[in-house]
C-alpha cells in the first residue's frame, strides 16, 4: 500500500434530528456520501439523552422486510416487543438481533418503572440488508446477553464482538451474511491494529478522540469509511477513554432499495409491503393497539449503493 495515500475513501458527518423533547438521533447511515457499508444500510446513534420522570421512549409498532435491526446500548434500557411474540428488554452491552426477512413488526418503549423514576439512553441502531436468497426468510428475533458475547483485551484496548467475526473470534448472534460489528474502547495511549478482514470496513467514533495519524483526528458523530482492503491503526488522541464501533463486511449481492422501514433488491416488493402495512395485513404485536401509519412516500425508492 502507498503510505502516503489516505486510508480514509469519505468522513461522513451524521445529519441530527429532533425527534421531540430535545431527543436528538444521528444518522450515519445512509447519506448522499455513502449509502452502504458492506450490507449496513442504516445506521443511528440516539442520546444521549434524559428522560424526566413520566416520559420515556415510545416507538410504535411499525413494519421492516428484507433487513435484520440490531439495537446496541451504552446508556438505558428498551423494551422490545414484537409480532412473533418476543418480550425483551435490553441493556448496556447487550444485543437484540431481530430478523425480518418477510416481514415482522415491532415497538421499543421505556419500561413503566423506568418511565415512573426517569431515566436515560443512548445507543446504536443498525440495519443489516439480507443476502437476496434470505430476503424472504421467516422473521425472528435472538438477544444475547453481555456477557455471551466475546471480548478481546490487551495493552489498554478492548473489542467486543457483537456480531459477525473480527479479530478470530466469532459473535454467537446468528447472522446470515458475513459482516462485522464490533465495540472497542482505547485507554489513555493505547492503539489498536484494524486488518482488513473484508473488503468494505468503517469506523464510527462514540466518545473521546481517534487520532489516525496523518490522516487525522476525529470526534465523536463522525463515520470514516476506510478506502477497500485498506488496514488501519487506531489511536487514542484524548486523555479519556476513546470508544469507537467497527462495522462493515462483503458488498452486497446486487443493489437495494429503501423505502420507509422496508429494504428489499426488488421495488414490487416495496409496493406490495407498503400496501400490506396500509391495509394492516402484517401480524400484530400482541398486547399493542397503536401503530404508526404509512406516512406520505413521494418520489422512487433510493437505490444502494
Amino acid at each position: 500500500m502507498d503510505t502516503d495515500q489516505s486510508v480514509l475513501e469519505t468522513v461522513v458527518i451524521p445529519r441530527t434530528r429532533d425527534l421531540g423533547d430535545n431527543f436528538e438521533v444521528r444518522r450515519a447511515l445512509p447519506t448522499s456520501q455513502k449509502r452502504m457499508v458492506g450490507p449496513f444500510v442504516f445506521l443511528d446513534q440516539m442520546g444521549p439523552h434524559v428522560f424526566t420522570a413520566g416520559h420515556g421512549l415510545d416507538v410504535r409498532p411499525h413494519p421492516h422486510i428484507g433487513l435484520a435491526t440490531v439495537t446496541y446500548l451504552f446508556d438505558g434500557e428498551i423494551e422490545h416487543r414484537d409480532s412473533v411474540g418476543s418480550i425483551q428488554t435490553i441493556q448496556p452491552g447487550a444485543v437484540n438481533w431481530m430478523t425480518a426477512g418477510s416481514g415482522i413488526v415491532h415497538s421499543e418503549r421505556t419500561g413503566k418503572a423506568l418511565r415512573a423514576s426517569g431515566s436515560s439512553i443512548e445507543g446504536l441502531q443498525c440495519w443489516v440488508a439480507l443476502p437476496k436468497k434470505h430476503e424472504e426468510t421467516d422473521p425472528g428475533f435472538v438477544h444475547v446477553a453481555a456477557n455471551d458475547l466475546p471480548i478481546l483485551e490487551g495493552d489498554g484496548a478492548s473489542a467486543k464482538i457483537i456480531a459477525g467475526s473480527f479479530f478470530g473470534k466469532s459473535s454467537p448472534v446468528p447472522t446470515l451474511s458475513d459482516l462485522f460489528y464490533v465495540d472497542v474502547a482505547l485507554a489513555p495511549k493505547a492503539r489498536l491494529d484494524v486488518p482488513a478482514e473484508y473488503p468494505e470496513q468503517a469506523i464510527y467514533v462514540v466518545e473521546g478522540q481517534l487520532d489516525l495519524g496523518r490522516d487525522g483526528v476525529y470526534g465523536p458523530g463522525q463515520l470514516l469509511v476506510l478506502r477497500a482492503n485498506t488496514a488501519v491503526t487506531l489511536r487514542n488522541g484524548s486523555n479519556g477513554t476513546t470508544r469507537l464501533m467497527l462495522l462493515g463486511g462483503e458488498p452486497m449481492d446486487g443493489s437495494r432499495y429503501l423505502v420507509w422501514n422496508f429494504v428489499s433488491s426488488s421495488i414490487e416488493r416495496l409496493e406490495q409491503a407498503k400496501e400490506d402495512w396500509r391495509l394492516q395485513r402484517f401480524a400484530a404485536v400482541p398486547g399493542e393497539t397503536e401503530f404508526i401509519p404509512l406516512p406520505d412516500l413521494p418520489g422512487k425508492p433510493i437505490g444502494y449503493p
